[in-house]
């Protein structure tokens, strides 16, 4: 005889109630999550089982073990409350979005750029709990490490969605202490009689940019002190140790007080970096993946 079918909401609770007697091994510490008598949670078992006409469970004064029926309707059981949960969330991002976000930024331009905003986007969205890791390592978002990464440069090819979200031009820059003590170079080429601070990314080429009369050109440049982050670059132009040529986004505050002076401006080749959001896309994009992006395109173009 087929099994008798009850209402789905009673049959989501019998599958809760069943997976939670499994788990716990016992009625009494089942019923204790769940809110309910031993005695009630005993009789949904038994219902289960006479509606499906199967033992589920032996019982013996001290412990309950699963038949292999009971196994198979266990697995079931937690495959379909999962589905159930992960629907449920679904239609709860499309109201007010919720849940965890990990994003994940460059040292940086997370420090100076994205946390001073993330205040104003945690009071517009409390219920989102953002989870944010800078770090210069790029992070394998395809692979679950972040929902959304901060990108600058040129993308690799991939399944990834990008959105734009700003761009940063570069900058060369001293101090003016250092300019009193070693002179103001006027063309490129005094820069070889200069301290020039670099990266040291295996991207980076000991050349920097120039445009002369029209016409694009690279200089090799020298210094004593590589870094992997601009702002480090910039802090210690700002110390008088040398020069550098940085994004404009990780000296802005320093160019403001003038701690540094921007350099050879008439020969910047004008070239900018573009900044991406990268994330999984797709129809099913979390309501508060979409919010964030969002957020960063409003604030940071």
């Amino acid at each position: 005889m087929a099994a008798k079918v009850i209402p789905g909401a009673d049959r989501a609770r019998s599958l809760e109630i069943f997976a939670t007697v499994a788990d716990t091994g016992s009625f009494s510490a089942a019923g204790r999550l769940l809110d309910l008598t031993p005695s009630g949670v005993s009789r949904t078992i038994d219902r289960i089982e006479a509606r499906l006409g199967v033992r589920l469970l032996l019982r013996s004064t001290r412990t309950l073990t699963l038949t292999a029926e009971g196994q198979a309707y266990l697995q079931a059981a937690r495959r379909i409350l999962s589905d159930l949960d992960d629907a449920e969330q679904q239609i709860a991002d499309q109201g007010a979005p919720r849940g965890r976000l990990r994003v994940s930024a460059a040292l940086a331009h997370g420090r100076l750029c994205v946390v001073p905003l993330l205040g104003e986007f945690a009071r517009r969205y409390p219920h989102i709990l953002i989870d944010i890791a800078l770090t210069d390592t790029l992070v394998d978002v395809a692979g679950g490490q972040a929902d959304v990464s901060i990108r600058f440069g040129p993308l690799a090819d991939s399944t990834l969605t990008a959105r734009k979200i700003g761009e940063t031009g570069r900058v060369i820059v001293a101090s003016p202490d250092y300019l009193a003590r070693h002179g103001t170079p006027q063309s490129p080429e005094d820069l070889h009689g200069h301290n020039c601070l670099n990266f040291n990314f295996r991207r980076a080429e000991p050349t920097w940019p120039f445009r002369r009369e029209g016409q694009d050109y690279s200089l090799c440049v020298k210094g004593n002190i590589e870094a992997n982050n601009g702002e480090t670059l910039g802090q210690l132009a700002a110390n008088g140790v040398g020069v550098t040529r940085v994004g404009a986004f990780s000296v802005a505050a320093e160019l403001a007080s003038g701690a540094l002076v921007p350099l050879l401006e008439e020969f910047n080749p004008g070239d900018v970096e573009l900044i991406h959001a990268v994330f999984v896309g797709g129809a099913n994009v979390p309501a508060r993946v979409r919010v964030f992006v969002d957020f960063l395109v409003e604030n940071l173009r």
